[in-house]
C-alpha cells in the first residue's frame, strides 16, 4: 500500500490520504529523494526495491526532476497539511506534498540575512555597554 502511494507521490507531487498513511509515507518519500540525490548505481537498485510498479516512469522522475530539485536541501523534502476529518468514518486527512523549488530558495535566503544580520548587530550592542561601564570611574 506504502508502495502504491509512493508510486501517485511522484508522479503527482500531490496526494490526498489519510494523517496515518501520509506520516508514514513521508519517511519513504524522503529517503526515496536521499536516494535520487545520490544518483548511483546503489541508489537506483535501492529506489527499485521501494518501488513496486511503474518502476522506469516513477525512478525517471526521481531521478531527473525530483533529485536535482532538492540538491542543496539537507531533509524535509514533504510537507503535511492536515484538512479535517473524511464524511464517511470521521477519519482524519492530509494532504502531502513535494516541497517546490521556490519555497526550497525562499527558506535558504530567509537564513542567510538573519546570520549576517545578527553578526552584524552583536559588536554594535557591545560598544555602548563597554563606554557605559567606562564613564563611572573616570
Amino acid at each position: 500500500m506504502l508502495c502504491n502511494l509512493l508510486n501517485s507521490l511522484v508522479k503527482s507531487e500531490r496526494i490526498q490520504t489519510t494523517l496515518i498513511r501520509a506520516k508514514e509515507l513521508q519517511k519513504i518519500a524522503d529517503k526515496a529523494v536521499t536516494l535520487a540525490k545520490k544518483n548511483t548505481t546503489a541508489s537506483i537498485t535501492q529506489l527499485s526495491k521501494l518501488v513496486k510498479s511503474d518502476r522506469e516512469e516513477v525512478i525517471t522522475k526521481l531521478l531527473k526532476e525530483i533529485g536535482p530539485r532538492f540538491a542543496n536541501r539537507e531533509g524535509g523534502y514533504t510537507r503535511i497539511i492536515k484538512l479535517g476529518f473524511r464524511r464517511g468514518d470521521a477519519a482524519p486527512t492530509a494532504l502531502i506534498e513535494y516541497l517546490s523549488a521556490d519555497e526550497t530558495a525562499k527558506k535558504k535566503a530567509k537564513k542567510a540575512p538573519k546570520a549576517e544580520a545578527k553578526a552584524a548587530e552583536a559588536p554594535v550592542a557591545e560598544a555602548p555597554a563597554e563606554a557605559k561601564a567606562e564613564e563611572p570611574t573616570a
